[in-house]
């Protein structure tokens, strides 16, 4: 077989050289051991949670390293394409705090190793896929889908492993002349990959992940340029990683089968190997036992959790405490650094599946919007408020101090309040500051006498004086206790409780069902100072008429 007249009978408009495309893509003049990574998605849906696993691994190598971390959208499937699908994943990863360096961006593409979209990349892959056919390493072959049917039927049928390859691959070895014939007849062809592989040998492969494996070789002859001239993944990922000079590819570890072809196809084509790094996918429990997660279980994509209003650096933190096990030991040391001055390890990553845990993740949100500044607290809580509820954004912005001065609460101290979990938790959370937003959840509790509810209320509001600190209010609740018959106390009444009606914290529950409506709220001596006189003594005094 003359298979230079092949490459030129195949591809005949493609008379650009490898030297002229390799020529295009000179090697980065990075700092040494900078590493290049990429995040490359298909266009075919909206991001997921599981997305943010690859990409943070490699932002987090790329800029640690001093080196580059790009976008490169892997649009090959024009079938399965959803429109808008870039611009959300541009938009979503951004709202994260995470942004590329070179690639596809909302103005356009930025960066030399362009185009950073696959389907403006078809002169390139044709080029690289005539170099093969030349070498003799991949053909054309014009089976029909009927034709392609019936060789998996019949595998099926004697339980033969799938593909085309073998004795199944009936123009791995057609000739010049019928291949003309077919071509002048306006057959369609697609180019498959020749491989020289066999499943009875293994080769050895050190993943920055799993560790070292083994894998078994790959013998079929994939495809690497589809009918329309269009290159499938597998095809356009080893020229693209190989040109745009990407040191490390972060990806899921269902891309392992893969590993082989991978392997193969980048020595056929004389490339060095980026190194992988195979992230073990998410697990969550089920009855019992581990079970791999679902898009589904992870809620409909990231914008489900913006919506829901976690915070991004909520989502990040908790991303990072599965994605390295000395994350959590390092942010109890360093409860305000930045989440980027962590210095993230591959060998920090665990080989098994990560368990994906809600629970976990609304502890640690509740964590990190405990340690924000009501400054920071009150810009997140609006940007949220003014998509997704409008009614707290209004009151939000009408008055942003008094906000602030809500928000305030408890924060800044050595052991911060985790009220908030969410940005959903804010309306409920700030309701009993606004007259709009405030009515009563709790009821007193059926064990008290309301005389002596009625009587609390009365004395405490006849007492109150807005000048008094926080030690002077409180011994204003234990008089009361004392003169009412409640412990003053609440040890003396662990000590006696027949000797009492009750102690001095459910006095201050009472006042707190009053002012609040509800059982538990933020510290009452803040409360009524941000309320004000007026409105917490019409509180207290409408609570007494209703009791």
């Amino acid at each position: 077989m003359d298979y230079k007249a092949l490459s030129e009978l195949l591809y005949p408009n493609i008379t650009t050289t490898i030297e002229e495309i390799e020529a295009r893509f000179p090697e980065r003049n990075l700092p040494e051991g900078a590493k290049v990574t990429r995040f490359a998605p298909s266009p075919t849906g909206f991001v997921h949670f599981g997305s943010l696993f690859p990409t943070m691994v490699g932002e987090r190598l790329a800029h640690q390293s001093g080196g580059v971390f790009y976008l490169r959208i892997e649009d090959t499937d024009a079938k399965r394409e959803v429109e808008g699908a870039d611009i959300d994943i541009i938009n979503s990863y951004a709202s994260y705090g995470i942004f590329f360096d070179e690639g596809i961006s909302l103005d356009g593409e930025k960066g030399d190793y362009g185009p950073y979209r696959q389907s403006k990349r078809a002169e390139i892959y044709q080029t690289y896929a005539k170099k093969l056919v030349a070498e003799g390493k991949a053909y054309p072959c014009f089976c029909t889908e009927e034709e392609l049917t019936a060789i998996r039927e019949e595998q099926e049928a004697i339980k033969a492993n799938p593909g085309y390859y073998g004795k199944w691959a009936k123009y791995r070895d057609c000739d010049l002349e019928t291949i003309k014939e077919k071509l002048d007849a306006g057959m369609p062809f697609v180019l498959r990959f020749r491989s020289e592989g066999s499943i009875e040998n293994k080769i050895k492969f050190t993943d920055l992940i799993k560790g070292a494996i083994e894998i078994t070789e790959n013998d079929i002859d994939h495809v690497l340029l589809k009918s329309d001239g269009i290159p499938t993944y597998h095809f356009a990922h080893a020229v693209d990683d190989h040109l745009m000079k990407t040191t490390h590819v972060v990806r899921g570890e269902e891309w392992l089968p893969s590993l082989p072809f991978h392997v193969q196809l980048f020595r056929a084509l004389g490339f060095k190997i980026p190194k992988y790094l195979h992230i073990s996918q998410l697990m969550k429990m089920e009855g019992g036992s581990k079970k791999k997660l679902s898009k589904r279980d992870l809620g409909a994509g990231l914008s489900f959790y913006v919506a829901e209003g976690y915070p991004a650096k909520s989502v990040k933190e908790y991303v990072m405490t599965l994605l390295n096990s000395n994350f959590e030991e390092w942010r109890n040391a360093n409860p305000k650094a930045d989440i980027n001055d962590f210095q993230f390890s591959i060998k920090k990553m665990s080989a098994s599946g990560s368990l994906f845990d809600f629970d976990k993740l609304n502890d640690v949100s509740k964590n990190t919007i405990a340690h924000m500044s009501a400054d920071e607290v009150y810009d997140e809580i609006v940007k949220w408020a003014k998509e997704f509820d409008t009614e707290l954004y209004e009151l939000f912005t009408k008055d942003a101090e008094y906000a602030k001065r809500i928000l305030s609460i408890g924060r800044g101290t050595a052991k911060p309040r985790k009220d908030l979990c969410v940005w959903k938790d804010v309306k409920p959370y700030v309701g009993l500051f606004y007259d709009e937003l405030y009515h009563k959840e709790a009821e007193y509790p059926e064990a008290f006498d309301k005389e002596d509810i009625k009587q609390a209320l009365t004395m405490f509001a006849e007492g109150y004086d807005k000048n008094d600190d926080a030690n002077e209010w409180f011994a204003k609740m234990k008089v009361i206790a004392d003169k009412l018959g409640f412990a003053p106390e609440t040890k003396l009444y662990k000590k006696n409780p027949d000797d009492y009606k009750g102690h001095v914290g459910d006095i201050s529950m009472f006042v707190r069902i009053a002012l609040t409506g509800k059982t538990n709220s933020p510290d009452m001596y803040e409360v009524m100072n941000i309320l004000g006189e007026e409105r917490s003594i019409n509180r207290i005094k409408n609570a007494i008429k209703e009791i």
